[in-house]
């Protein structure tokens, strides 16, 4: 049997619209995954396809524009936290060459006076893109909203309150990334196109990518892909979680890999949900773990984590 094989069977789909219909299944069933292997496979969520697809070629027709353009929409020491990162900046934690990306982000729109307006900028939304305010905007919410019922599970299987993270994550500093891999050139060394790292918020979601290249790091050593089924979201458990329970769910080390020679030429789109924690947030570890770590602010951790991929 292939390692490929092997992953398939063990990250198998589960809906989550369980999490309405039998919230203790969804709990056994996602927190199972979570446990074994940091991720899950997720169908049946409920975002429309319409609504991808739009964003979809919103985000295409963004990246196709002039890079002079493009560029019009980087922040000048923002920490990436809004508009453009241009390719070759972002590198992973304790790697020295850049990943080879690019990537718009935006993230919670909040009102006038809103206390946590000093951590969350204005989102910037591109001139000459017909519709990408409107389907980004749109789908940022929905996956607000598919990870809140996903943390309903999580917390049923702690044995916490179904509602404990409405609160910490209320008004939390979330990101949307729209990330762009170009075509991979001919004299480019290597196979990886995003180096192998570990996700700095609560969870993520992430709408498939039409480019296949998503691996995860098992815990036997070997790097497995993950090929989730047309409409499904792969979610993973980022270190914030992690240190919040104290281990008790891990933090997968994944990466992207360059494609089979055939496919070199072609781009590689995909759409990652970072939900965060409120900034004022305390990351206090959980007891029960295997591992117990100094209680930190959600924005203290994450300029601190900023800093270590060079977005800060």
């Amino acid at each position: 049997m292939t390692n490929t094989a092997a992953l398939a069977a063990d990250i198998r789909p589960i809906p989550l619209s369980l999490v309405d219909t039998d919230l203790a299944a969804a709990a056994a069933g996602f927190g199972d995954a979570f446990a074994r292997t940091g991720f899950a496979v997720v169908s049946d969520h409920g975002i429309d396809q319409g609504l991808i697809d739009r964003a979809l070629a919103a985000t295409k027709a963004f990246f196709a524009l002039p890079d002079d353009v493009k560029r019009r929409y980087v922040v000048p020491g923002g920490g990436g936290q809004r508009g453009l990162t241009p390719f070759g900046i972002e590198a992973a934690k304790g790697h020295a060459h850049a990943d080879l990306k690019e990537f718009w982000h935006m993230g919670r729109t909040l009102p006038p006076g809103h206390p946590y307006r000093a951590f969350m900028p204005d989102n910037l939304w591109p001139a000459e893109v017909q519709d990408f305010e409107g389907s980004v905007g749109a789908l940022f919410d929905a996956l607000d909203a598919a990870g809140l019922r996903m943390l309903r599970a999580i917390a049923v299987h702690l044995g916490l309150a179904p509602d404990f993270f409405v609160d910490p994550v209320r008004d939390g500093n979330s990101i949307l990334r729209l990330l762009h891999y170009p075509p991979v050139a001919p004299d480019v060394a290597g196979p990886i196109r995003a180096g192998a790292h570990e996700d700095i918020n609560v969870i993520t979601l992430l709408l498939g990518a039409e480019e296949a290249g998503l691996q995860l790091l098992g815990k036997d050593g070997e790097w497995r892909f993950i090929d989730a089924p047309p409409g499904s979201l792969v979610c993973n458990v980022g270190d914030m979680l992690q240190r919040l329970t104290g281990g008790r769910l891990p933090s997968t080390t994944h990466r992207v890999v360059n494609p089979a020679p055939e496919r070199m030429g072609v781009p590689r789109y995909s759409t990652p949900f970072f939900l965060h924690f409120r900034p004022d947030y305390l990351i206090e570890s959980m007891p029960g773990g295997p591992r117990a770590e100094a209680p930190i602010t959600a924005d203290d951790y994450l300029k601190e984590r900023l800093r270590e991929i060079k977005l800060l």
